[in-house]
């Protein structure tokens, strides 16, 4: 639709605001406002569910996890299966793992949920460590374990995942399914592109990671896909009192460079 004003042609079609958002041809027919929508409980839901309300939620979700670990210690991100049984060694070895992170001064953070998770926050909560959970919204029941200190719940995973790593020193994976495969390399993306820096990560469980490390450095590293340095950022343990050191020596390091 064309309109002439003091002789000058304006070809603009006829539109309306909603805040920033400008809305033009059928887009203009509405029938209710946000604030309508907002303030009237009696009108249809739909709304909460729309992209641009998402971005709030999302945006919240950063602001109450920054908020809630801002002023945490330094600290180590564990993962591990939450089908690890209570009566597994695995459950025992997350707890001595707790143990020792908390001994050296380091915050454990973990998914929050049973298994090796508990295992981690309970071991670090029963030496007087700082023990932390970051849960997640799933299909299924699940909830943070009891030994968690501090906790946090998140809807959206890739928030969830920002907070593992910005606060935490290193990650170390015990034997686990693709959630643990999925923070893993994700993990080992960041630091091979130097998103992040003085970050390892370490495997804990030779005979249940051997199989991985062997066919990234037979398989991917052999076909040229990574370097020899993008395979040394993997270290491989069975050993409590090794992966700990670990992690104190490259936090010693990014602490001199810092």
């Amino acid at each position: 639709m064309t309109e002439e004003k003091n002789g000058v042609v304006d070809e603009r079609p006829k539109e309306k605001m909603r805040g920033p958002v400008v809305l033009r041809r059928e887009r203009r027919d509405e029938l209710t406002t946000t604030d309508q929508r907002l303030l009237d409980s009696r009108g249809p839901s739909d709304w909460v569910h729309t992209d641009p309300w998402r971005v709030l939620r999302i945006q919240a979700e950063f602001v109450e996890g920054f908020g809630a670990l801002a002023e945490v210690p330094s600290a180590v991100t564990v993962f591990g299966s939450a089908r690890t049984g209570r009566d597994h060694p695995e459950y025992q070895t997350g707890r001595d793992l707790g143990k020792a992170l908390a001994e050296a001064g380091f915050a454990a953070i973990t998914g929050g949920g049973p298994g090796a998770m508990e295992a981690v926050n309970r071991g670090c909560s029963e030496a007087g460590g700082f023990s932390i959970g970051l849960g997640i919204e799933l299909p299924f029941e699940q909830g943070l374990n009891p030994w968690v200190d501090l906790g946090v719940n998140f809807r959206y995973f890739f928030v969830r995942k920002t907070m593992f790593i910005k606060y935490s020193q290193a990650f170390i994976c015990l034997p686990g399914g693709f959630g643990t495969l999925d923070e893993l390399f994700e993990a080992l993306t960041l630091v091979q592109t130097k998103k992040v820096t003085k970050f390892p990560v370490v495997l804990f469980g030779k005979s249940y990671w051997q199989g991985l490390y062997d066919w990234i450095r037979d398989s991917v590293l052999e076909g040229g896909k990574v370097g020899e340095k993008d395979l040394a950022l993997l270290h491989l343990t069975d050993d409590i009192d090794d992966a700990v050191r670990v992690v104190k020596e490259a936090h010693q390091a990014w602490a001199d460079s810092h």
